[in-house]
């Protein structure tokens, strides 16, 4: 039996839906809510009814938008030869943050993952190759995160493009600024040496 109030309890247990959310970040989210000024409260509501509803995906490149093509695919400074494959809209925006990528994305939402029931038609992976049949493409760089999933998809994409003159790489791997070599893992450590170059 709960003391809980069933109004604060339901937002308790959405919340607890998130990822990343436990039971007890939850229930101070759920208190903070509570003590919020209605309306503070009554705006935050509004946000989240129109977050789906003001939201569309990009035809191109499938970030989330307001309107489609996005910001980035509708942009004519771009290089508009260079895809950048990512997992989730969240990546684009760390990618963004670095200034150092003029090119566009493809976002995939999400992996290859047997496990869970993921297979190339649960992410937008048909939407990229018919991007790479239809337009130029020069490079298409591999952003997944290196965990055996997203190795898994980037070798999947590989044999689905199969020869092409489109130039495939991937985001270094290796040893964090600032990290230690005495804490970093042996894998980390041989695609550190593997991806050296030039001082």
């Amino acid at each position: 039996m709960s003391i809980l109030p069933k109004a604060v309890s339901h937002v308790v247990e959405s919340f607890e839906r998130l990822p990343g959310i436990g039971p007890k970040t939850a229930q101070r989210l759920a208190f903070y809510l509570l003590h919020m000024p209605q309306a503070d409260l009554d705006r935050f509501a509004e946000y989240m009814k129109a977050l789906k509803a003001n939201t569309v995906l990009c035809d191109v490149c499938k970030n989330v938008t307001e309107r489609t093509p996005c910001q980035i695919c509708a942009d004519p400074r771009r290089d508009h030869t260079i895809i950048c494959l990512v997992e989730q809209p969240t990546d684009v925006l760390s990618i963004e943050k670095t200034q150092a990528f003029h090119g566009v994305y493809h976002v995939l939402h999400g992996i290859i993952d047997p496990l869970n029931n993921i297979g190339p038609d649960e992410i937008y992976l048909s939407d990229l190759l018919k991007r790479l049949r239809n337009q130029e493409v020069k490079e298409l760089i591999f952003s997944m995160n290196p965990t055996m999933e997203g190795e898994a998809t980037a070798m999947y994409i590989q044999k689905q493009i199969g020869a092409t003159e489109v130039a495939i790489t991937r985001l270094a791997h290796g040893i964090p600024i600032g990290g230690d070599i005495e804490y970093a893992d042996e894998v980390t450590l041989r695609k550190a040496l593997e991806g050296r170059r030039s001082y």
